[in-house]
């Protein structure tokens, strides 16, 4: 590695990453591997990242994505600039790169000619497209999904709808970092770097995969999830007392005939014309009518309650506001505290994952517009 390890027992611990990113796919591959004990040094140019301050839907990006980084701001479209860019970019392992198509290349940052001087580097772009027909195309989140078969799914016949999060922007920048830990790990064998390309359409395809594949053993287009026909007869959402809903699976025969218990159905539970999954779903409508009229009737804390205690699945209908307060994210440390540039405090959702029993959490605050800028440059020879 290129740099001395920093004390942090984290698994990426003396990895030196330098991030040329915005908005949120390339920030979230720096963020994964940063909360992994990497060093992620944020380049920004003159005046900070635009995603700080974004408006709307965006005013949380910036925070989200970009904890355990060091700002460094420079000018890579000055000579001045642009050469320390290039002296930093030989000290470190991974770059990490989210601009249109082209504008690296024509800065000269391009992986090809900066890997004839830096053959150790692992260079990693993030895209709209992989090598293709489309590649030169603009994308965001939303046009992709459009593309790639998740808007037709998600929304019901003839009105396609988005999912609501930046799922490929996100998934984007995983998938960056899974190629990351691949090529350090091949490195280690071959001492060469390698340029890794991850891009929002080709995500997006492999999110709609099962239903491409359930076209190819079919050969019947899947309708969207809206109208689809379901596997189970009791996988839906029910409105209950005083209109909270709540979601309701019963996969399996057993679980069916516990939800009639549950719910005091008796008479559904003994019908013989709903005796199999199968029967059920010739007449789901008709049985979620009878399962709903009962239900309309209950509160959601009770039936919750007798529906855990069965080992029933449900789910309550829970906006994003409301997992501030989820008592399960809470206990399993979900959320974590982070001071916010300007120095107030916030909390943030940590990764996925548990690592030898431990969350990969937050370890400093959330970095000022170049905050590191004099530390880092520091590191430079002659400096």
């Amino acid at each position: 590695m290129n740099t001395a390890p920093t004390a942090t027992g984290l698994p990426l611990e003396g990895v030196r990453v330098i991030e040329f990113t915005h908005m949120v796919m390339g920030p979230t591959c720096g963020m994964i591997l940063a909360d992994l004990g990497a060093e992620v040094i944020k380049i920004e140019p003159p005046g900070g990242d635009k995603t700080r301050n974004l408006p709307g839907l965006g005013i949380g990006f910036f925070r989200s994505f970009n904890r355990n980084k060091k700002s460094v701001v420079l000018d890579i479209h000055t000579p001045d600039g642009h050469a320390t860019a290039v002296e930093l970019i030989g000290q470190c392992d991974v770059m990490l790169e989210n601009f249109r198509p082209g504008l690296m290349t024509k800065l000269g940052l391009d992986y090809e000619t900066l890997s004839k001087t830096h053959p150790g580097l692992v260079y990693v772009s993030h895209k709209g497209f992989l090598p293709g027909p489309y590649e030169h195309r603009t994308a965001l989140d939303e046009v992709v999904q459009m593309m790639g078969g998740l808007s037709y799914m998600t929304g019901p016949a003839g009105r396609p709808l988005r999912a609501g999060t930046s799922v490929n922007d996100i998934m984007g920048g995983m998938f960056g970092a899974i190629g990351v830990l691949a090529a350090l790990r091949e490195r280690e064998r071959t001492g060469r770097g390698q340029e890794i390309q991850s891009a929002l359409f080709e995500n997006c395809v492999f999110l709609s995969a099962q239903h491409v594949q359930q076209f190819l053993m079919t050969g019947e287009p899947a309708p969207p999830m809206p109208s689809r026909v379901s596997a189970w007869s009791v996988y839906d959402v029910f409105t209950l007392a005083e209109g909270e809903q709540l979601f309701i699976g019963a996969v399996s025969d057993k679980q069916f005939q516990t939800l009639c218990r549950v719910i005091d159905r008796p008479d559904l539970a003994t019908d013989p014309a709903l005796a199999t999954n199968a029967q059920r779903v010739a007449v789901r409508p008709e049985l979620l009518r009878h399962l709903g009229e009962t239900m309309a009737h209950r509160r959601i804390d009770e039936l919750s309650a007798q529906l855990e205690a069965a080992g029933l699945p449900y789910a309550p209908i829970t906006r994003p506001d409301q997992l501030v307060d989820d008592p399960h994210l809470l206990a399993s440390g979900g959320l974590a505290p982070m001071q916010a540039e300007d120095g107030t405090d916030t909390q943030v959702v940590l990764l996925p994952l548990l690592m030898g029993g431990r969350r990969p959490g937050v370890r400093q605050a959330l970095a000022k517009i170049g905050e590191h800028t004099d530390e880092v440059l520091a590191g430079l020879p002659g400096r």
